[in-house]
């Protein structure tokens, strides 16, 4: 009897480990059942997020204005400033990477319409063809002092030359990009066109005067101001000249372009309007016939300008410049004035008795700069110039 209960012990002991098992079977049964479950679930979710999603894209158009957010935030970055002040406002920075044809180029954009769709102040552009220093500049501060939006500054040197003008100065960073010009040759006929073109950037800039560093104003900023604005004409002298350095200049290949009756000469120093100072920069017909064909002893310079500009506009000339020199000393160029030289007299023969027109009337006053001054002659200017020069 003890050796059956022993088997029925032991067999008990595997119903016991049966029925767990089965216990263990439905378990695994009833998992992958709820995992189906959870996926249904989550299928159905996304399949409802999904139809939500496009249906509000389609009705309210968020993705595309999300994306257009994201756009914009990018705009200022790459988009350039498309307003009228883009066109209106100078160059901040003279400096540009520019070559000359570049510059001759967009020089000569200009406007069909003459009205203006902004309030426009004219300006004097004060061109200075220096070789280096600048040691009147002082004067030439105490004269513009207090008339700033009337006037630009421009100076073309070596350009080896590196200013040192403190930041308060009218002349700090005024000098354009430049190259070397050798008096007589069509070297400094493209230092003046390049100052001409970089002046005329600025579309407030009306008159365009040359000056040298040995220049002064000999009148104060509102007379001078008034005077050239006002002017129907601009100040160039163009004559003809018969002699052996007129005519005695002219070469026969300059036909037919400029016959010899054409053949004009007048100073260098030259005053011109807006309309006359494209001219000069978009000109390709002349510029190559001066620049083969005047070489010393033709001086282009004195030349160049004053033909094309009889040729093209002499109706616009007033046929006379208007800075004043002394050849009375004779030789190839004018006196030059140093500390010694101003003193009273010399300030009352530089206003003495003058003889010209102004706007088809006659006039007495014909000259508003002076040249040739030498270094020397600042100190003794700065202190009788308000006596004598008004400013």
């Amino acid at each position: 009897m003890q050796q059956r209960a022993m088997p029925m012990e032991e067999g008990k002991d595997p119903g016991a480990g049966a029925g767990a098992g089965g216990i263990r079977t439905s378990q695994y049964k009833a998992m992958p059942l709820r995992l189906l479950q959870l996926f249904v679930l989550f299928l159905a979710f996304s399949i409802t997020f999904a139809v939500i999603s496009i249906y509000t894209i389609r009705h309210f158009g968020i993705y595309y204005s999300v994306m257009d957010t994201v756009k914009s935030s990018f705009q200022p970055c790459l988009e350039e400033p498309n307003g009228l002040e883009q066109w209106i406002k100078p160059p901040s920075n003279l400096i540009h990477t520019m070559s000359d044809k570049e510059l001759l180029w967009r020089a000569s954009f200009t406007s069909r319409i003459k009205q203006y769709p902004f309030k426009r102040v004219p300006k004097i552009a004060f061109m200075f063809l220096t070789k280096g220093p600048m040691p009147l500049a002082p004067l030439w501060e105490k004269f513009l002092k207090g008339h700033e939006g009337l006037y630009s500054v421009y100076v073309h040197s070596l350009p080896s030359f590196h200013s040192d003008f403190p930041p308060s100065s009218v002349f700090f960073g005024r000098h354009i990009p430049s190259q070397v010009s050798e008096w007589g040759r069509m070297s400094m006929c493209d230092a003046e066109r390049r100052l001409i073109a970089n002046a005329l950037l600025d579309i407030s800039n009306e008159r365009f005067i040359l000056l040298s560093e040995s220049c002064i104003p000999i009148y104060n900023f509102s007379l001078i101001y008034h005077y050239i604005t006002k002017s129907k004409y601009s100040f160039t002298g163009a004559f003809d000249d018969p002699g052996p350095f007129g005519r005695g200049r002219y070469n026969e290949n300059m036909a037919p372009e400029v016959n010899i009756t054409q053949w004009r000469k007048g100073s260098q120093w030259f005053e011109v309007n807006r309309k006359l100072a494209i001219s000069i920069v978009q000109d390709t017909t002349f510029y190559p016939k001066f620049e083969k064909f005047c070489r010393p002893a033709c001086y282009v310079d004195e030349h160049y300008f004053p033909t094309m500009l009889s040729i093209e506009a002499s109706n616009q000339l007033a046929n006379r410049s208007i800075t004043w020199v002394d050849w009375s000393r004779g030789g190839a160029h004018p006196a030059t004035f140093g500390r010694s030289d101003i003193t009273d007299e010399f300030f009352k023969r530089l206003a003495g008795k003058q003889h010209c027109t102004y706007n088809n009337k006659n006039s007495t006053m014909c000259f508003l700069f002076a040249r040739k001054f030498a270094p020397s002659a600042l100190e003794p200017l700065l202190h009788m110039s308000t006596k004598y020069l008004g400013y």
